[in-house]
C-alpha cells in the first residue's frame, strides 16, 4: 500500500469515527464519544473538528480544562473555527477570565454571523456574551459600590471630626461652624451620588430597541420601509409570517435588508458606558 492510500485510509477511518462519536453524543454517552474522537485525533490529528468535537464532550462533563486545552489545539489548526472561540471563551469563564472570555465569544460572535447569520447559535453565543458582560459588570459595580461608600464613610468621618476641632476652638460661633459643616457634607452626599449615576439601570432608548422585541439591538439591519429591526428577529418573521414588513406590511425580502451601521455603533457606544443594558431574560 503506498503512502497516499494509507493516508487515505486513515482518513476514512477518522471520519468513520467521527460520524460514530456524533453518534453516541447525541446519545448522550459522552465517555464513548470521547473515545471515538480520540482515536480520530491519533489518526488525523490535524484535523480541527474532531478537537473541537472532543471539546463538545468534556463541556457535558464539565471538564472545563479538557475543553480549553482541545479548544486551544483547534485553534491552532483553524483560527476561524467559531465553535472553538465559543468553546473557549466558556471555559475561560470558568476561572473568571472575564477579559479574554469575552474576546473569544465576541470572537466567535462575529464568525458565526459571518458563516451563517441564520444560524441558532449566533443568539445562543450572543446571550451568553451578554450575560457575562453582565456579570463583569455586576461584579465591577459592587466592587466600586462598596469603595465609594467606605470612601464616603471616611470623608464624612473627617468633616464631623473637623467640625468638633473647630468648634471647640471657635466658642461664640458654634451656629455657622454647624451650618458650615452641614453643607459640606451635604456637598459630599452630592458628590457621591454623582458618582454611583452610572451604575444605575435606568431604560434604555427607544431608538436602540428592536419595533418587533422592544430589546436593545443585537444585529440591527434596516429595511426600505426605512425601519430597522434585529436581524434575527426579522429573519424568523419572515420565515414563519410572511414575506412583508412588520410595521408597513410591505412586500419585504432578506436579500433587501442593510446593516444599520450607524444603530450598531450607537448600540455599541451606549453598551460600553451602561453595561447594566447586557442584561436579558434569556
Amino acid at each position: 500500500m503506498s503512502p497516499t492510500q494509507v493516508v487515505s485510509s486513515a482518513a476514512k477511518q477518522a471520519e468513520q469515527l467521527r460520524q460514530d462519536g456524533n453518534t453516541y453524543f447525541k446519545k448522550d454517552r459522552f465517555g464513548a464519544a470521547i473515545d471515538a474522537y480520540t482515536e480520530a485525533i491519533t489518526l488525523c490529528p490535524n484535523v480541527a473538528v474532531y478537537w473541537t468535537n472532543r471539546a463538545q464532550c468534556h463541556r457535558k462533563r464539565n471538564d472545563w480544562r479538557k475543553v480549553e486545552e482541545d479548544c486551544r489545539k483547534a485553534l491552532q489548526l483553524d483560527s476561524n473555527l467559531y465553535k472553538a472561540h465559543y468553546l473557549l471563551g466558556l471555559a475561560l469563564l470558568q476561572w473568571k477570565e472575564y477579559a479574554q472570555g469575552i474576546k473569544e465569544l465576541e470572537k466567535a460572535l462575529d464568525l458565526c454571523r459571518g458563516e451563517n447569520p441564520k444560524s441558532d447559535m449566533v443568539e445562543i453565543i450572543w446571550q451568553d456574551l451578554a450575560k457575562t458582560k453582565y456579570l463583569e459588570w455586576e461584579h465591577e459595580s459592587t466592587t466600586r459600590t462598596w469603595e465609594l461608600q467606605s470612601l464616603k464613610e471616611a470623608c464624612e468621618d473627617a468633616l464631623i471630626e473637623k467640625h468638633f476641632r473647630d468648634a471647640s476652638q471657635t466658642e461664640g460661633f458654634l451656629d455657622e461652624a454647624s451650618t458650615s459643616n452641614s453643607e459640606q457634607l451635604k456637598n459630599l452626599e452630592r458628590v457621591f451620588r454623582k458618582a454611583v449615576e452610572a451604575d444605575i439601570p435606568t431604560e434604555v432608548p427607544d431608538y436602540l430597541c428592536c419595533k418587533i422585541t422592544l430589546d436593545i439591538f443585537r444585529d440591527p439591519v434596516i429595511a426600505p420601509s426605512g425601519f430597522t429591526y434585529d436581524r434575527a428577529v426579522l429573519l424568523d418573521h419572515l420565515h414563519k409570517v410572511g414575506n412583508f414588513d412588520p410595521i408597513t406590511r410591505e412586500p419585504l425580502y432578506s436579500p433587501q435588508l442593510i446593516p444599520n451601521l450607524a444603530i450598531k455603533e450607537a448600540v455599541q457606544a451606549y453598551l460600553e458606558k451602561h453595561r447594566w443594558a447586557y442584561k436579558t431574560d434569556g
